[in-house]
């Protein structure tokens, strides 16, 4: 059951006029899953106003589930990549982020994508139950290239994998 009906959420895009909502919601959900398990170093660049820059820029990517007590989840694709996936906090538990990782599974699918990849911060067991559940794969330890304003951030996550199509 969804937070709006006993039907599955309703996923759209995100409008400009929510890039502040938006961006706290991320920065939220990213203070509560990373920022006890990424290096201090990142999270001194994870400034909220980093996470509405980036919305900025990556916002026809953007779709969103609304909730009872206003935003309840974003997910953005990039690429063979499902790049972001927050949920707020009072939405967790509520279907909200299958209905999300499920649109974005579909859209990547309609881009041609037959596998794609996600990271997972190492250590977020609770993301990497989530993921598995949905069919999503450990592909092992990769580095990642973070973009922070002094430049690349190296940063070792879990990958994941999923086969889209045959």
């Amino acid at each position: 059951m969804s937070l709006l009906t006993d039907e599955a959420p309703l996923v759209r895009s995100a409008e400009a006029a929510e890039i502040d909502r938006l961006a706290r919601l991320w920065y939220d959900g990213w203070q509560d899953a990373h920022a006890a398990i990424l290096p201090a170093e990142l999270a001194r660049y994870r400034t909220l106003e980093s996470f509405r820059e980036r919305l900025q820029a990556a916002l026809s990517t953007v779709r969103v589930i609304d909730g009872r007590e206003g935003l309840a989840g974003l997910c953005m694709i990039k690429g063979d990549e499902l790049y972001q996936l927050y949920v707020a906090a009072h939405a967790r538990g509520t279907g909200i982020a299958a209905a999300l990782i499920a649109d974005a599974e579909a859209r990547l699918t309609a881009a041609g994508v037959a596998l794609a990849w996600l990271a997972c911060a190492i250590g977020n067991e609770r993301a990497a139950r989530f993921y598995e559940k949905c069919g999503w794969r450990g592909a092992g330890n990769r580095t990642i290239p973070l973009d922070t304003p002094s430049g690349v951030f190296p940063l070792e996550v879990w990958r994941y994998e999923k086969r889209l199509r045959p």
